[in-house]
């Protein structure tokens, strides 16, 4: 194909490079932010220098989470915690003590139930509106209960821009700005993008799927490795849909198999995270013209979503078999064949992101070099979670649940506590991938190296 002419075409906003019918046509605004958001920068920076804060906790999922969190972990900073769990050990550690905290209340369609259950919990233990901050798009709810409350400050978004498309819009772009980045310089480094280059890559990523190999090993630099995360949403929910896709493998090290297109991500500062942003949503958005899927849309996510809200309205939560820890590769070996990959959904407390890779490679080994994906729950639902329903039939789900109890801690104004929503949401999630066919165990254990 001809890089240069998709190229033209992609940043010329033409949506007929997607089959029809698309949302391309309220989903580019991404395209221009380098340039749009140009004259912002320094305000930006100048309102972060003047907000007093001790620390800045962001409530977010998905696109609003995954790229702040990338731009902290590049520059080590400890001055932002992100929050993006229902679950409760890690939501009490991160809200008991909000003093002097800046909470911002990051959510595009405004109306996500984590990020309002998270947000209730924030405004019961620090109600001062002075020190919210939100991030959404015009009209929303989350824009009307900012207002009503008169949050310190209200970015509205560009609507014309989907979720894992906006890191170089104020979803990133102002959790850099309290960071301490010369958001200027960012978007100076996304303007600086090779268009061509990236369109190629896409290209090359969406051919080579075709051909077998649909297993994109992604190899991100020891210091960025959070950078994984990032572009493993990207792929993974605008290609995977229709029965296709591209599955993809984030990791520091080598990876081999039959099955595997290689890439790599170059990164040589945390400020070109601007150009590896651009360049990534620009290949994505390419390998979906040649994969013939509309890679803005997420027609599976919702389902999840649905599955969690039917849980919780039949209360108490149903009993969900679940197995011993320590059958898990027998299981596999059992269950799976050339082709597929393991997606490791651990729905159990954050901090252990070194046990969970070390499983992954575990498992990995065991089955002789098979893909192996690894995430958290409910994160990954606003993630890969597309690719494992709306993908090809290759993904053999192992869902990974506390045996001890949760502890409870109480949402302020629902009908139920965080324990009962992260287990509803596991729950919701295990029944969307039984009524897609497929093949998923539950494990319980409260130590990644039971798993076994």
């Amino acid at each position: 194909m001809d890089a240069a002419a998709i190229a033209k075409r992609l940043l010329d906003a033409d949506a007929s490079l997607w089959p029809s019918p698309n949302v391309a046509a309220t989903r580019l605004g991404w395209l221009g932010l380098a340039v749009d958001l140009e004259n912002e920068a320094n305000a930006l920076i100048e309102w972060a220098d003047q907000l007093e804060r001790s620390h800045v906790v962001l409530l977010g999922m998905g696109g609003s989470s995954l790229g702040p969190e990338v731009l902290r972990a590049a520059i080590g900073s400890g001055a932002l915690t992100v929050l993006d769990t229902t679950d409760p050990a890690t939501v009490a550690s991160v809200t008991d003590d909000l003093r002097d905290t800046v909470v911002i209340v990051s959510s595009k369609s405004g109306g996500t139930l984590e990020i309002q259950t998270l947000l209730a919990r924030c405004w019961e233990v620090h109600p001062d509106a002075s020190k919210y901050v939100a991030i959404t798009d015009p009209g929303t709810e989350l824009d009307t209960l900012a207002t009503e409350r008169e949050f310190g400050r209200i970015f509205r978004n560009d609507p014309n821009i989907g979720g894992r498309y906006s890191v170089l819009s104020y979803f990133g772009l102002v959790p850099a700005a309290l960071l301490g980045y010369d958001v200027g310089a960012l978007l100076a480094a996304a303007r600086d993008v090779n268009s061509v280059d990236a369109v190629e890559a896409g290209v090359a990523m969406a051919e080579a799927a075709l051909a077998g190999q649909d297993k994109a090993t992604i190899r991100v630099p020891d210091q960025f490795a959070e950078f994984g995360l990032w572009v493993e949403q990207l792929v993974a929910e605008s290609l995977g849909k229709g029965g296709k896709g591209v599955v993809p493998i984030p990791t520091t090290g080598p990876e081999k198999g039959d099955d595997r297109h290689h890439m790599s991500v170059e990164l040589s500062s945390p400020v070109d995270l601007g150009r590896a942003f651009m360049w990534w949503e620009l290949a994505t958005a390419a390998a979906g013209h040649v994969l013939e899927v509309d890679p803005f849309d997420e027609p599976n996510v919702a389902e999840s979503k649905a599955n969690t809200k039917r849980v919780l309205s039949e209360l108490p939560l149903p009993t969900i078999e679940t197995a011993d820890a320590d059958g898990v590769t027998a299981w596999l070996h059992d269950n799976t064949r050339p082709g597929d990959y393991v997606s490791l959904q651990a729905y159990v407390p954050y901090g252990d992101a070194f046990g969970l890779e070390q499983t992954r490679h575990g498992v990995r080994d065991a089955l002789g070099g098979m893909p192996v994906t690894a995430g958290y729950g409910p994160r990954f639902l606003h993630s890969t979670g597309q690719l494992h329903k709306g993908g090809p039939d290759s993904v053999v789900a192992v869902q990974v649940v506390p045996r001890t109890p949760r502890p409870s801690l109480a949402i302020p104004a629902f009908d139920y506590d965080f324990a009962t929503l992260i287990d509803a949401q596991a729950i919701g999630d295990h029944q969307s991938l039984v009524e897609h066919g497929r093949r998923v165990l539950r494990v319980a254990a409260d130590d990644f190296a039971e798993i076994n």
